[in-house]
């Protein structure tokens, strides 16, 4: 019986670990069964800080090299000195950018943040889903953006998420830190990935961003000083929202659900 190729996969997130964190176990997944998989990071500079972690972390997953935007973080001015943070933008600009790495990797599916900012609420996150929905369907379209490179359109677009049944160990964890969590209905969610067998490349991604491990108040920092059966459990699920992008057949006549 033949099998349906694994689709590529390109993951669009605000800041370095975001990655690793919210959806590790499917680039992780998709890259062991052969795919190609990339990711695309807004915020941070190459030569900044947290690159050379971003870096190590996209080895381990098998993401291949990092592939950064350049904006300031919105929290963080050391991110990316001398220009614009993400929120402040141009977002034709901003969007630009994205859909030049979109045309250039052609993946099969985008991830990218919720629309509640993932957990947090950071504005990042949340511009971040914003740019990307918006760069999905700009890709697809030639008179957009001709300078990118030819249009290529995703077969489907994933908001990573975390649904109210799914925050389980996190909101006790995050609140004692002095955060918000902003998760969503469950009936939000499409897909729910048990990456339990690639848990340990995830947890090796995570780990990469030593930086933020030795954070008391960051999500790493709060993992890794968990006994490891509790972090097992927070990491070896993912949630996704699926936003396919693109027109679709429908009644032509009406509008419908």
């Amino acid at each position: 019986m033949n099998h349906p190729p694994i689709p590529s996969l390109l993951a669009v997130f605000a800041h370095p670990d975001d990655e690793s964190l919210l959806a590790g176990g499917v680039l992780a997944q998709h890259h062991a069964a052969g795919a190609r998989t990339a990711v695309v990071t807004a915020t941070w500079a190459p030569d900044s800080r947290r690159a050379p972690d971003l870096a190590d972390a996209l080895a381990a997953l098998g993401a291949g090299p990092p592939r950064l935007l350049g904006y300031n973080d919105a929290r963080s001015p050391d991110a990316a000195p001398g220009q614009p943070r993400l929120v402040d933008a141009p977002l034709n600009e901003a969007i630009g950018r994205l859909v030049t790495h979109i045309r250039d990797f052609r993946p099969d599916i985008v991830i990218t943040h919720d629309a509640v900012g993932q957990l947090i609420g950071h504005p990042d996150h949340v511009r971040t889903h914003q740019i990307t929905l918006l760069a999905v369907e700009a890709a697809g379209l030639a008179h957009l953006h001709p300078e990118a490179g030819a249009p290529w359109q995703p077969a489907a677009l994933y908001a990573a998420t975390h649904p109210e049944s799914g925050v389980g160990l996190l909101r006790p964890l995050l609140e004692g830190a002095g955060k918000d969590v902003l998760a969503v209905p469950d009936s939000y969610v499409t897909t729910t990935v048990d990456v339990t067998l690639w848990a340990d490349a995830k947890w090796r991604a995570i780990s990469a961003h030593r930086g933020e491990v030795t954070r008391v108040r960051s999500l790493p920092g709060i993992l890794a000083r968990l006994p490891e059966a509790d972090r097992a459990r927070i990491i070896q699920t993912e949630h996704f929202t699926r936003l396919t992008p693109g027109p679709t057949k429908a009644d032509p006549t009406q509008l419908t659900s």
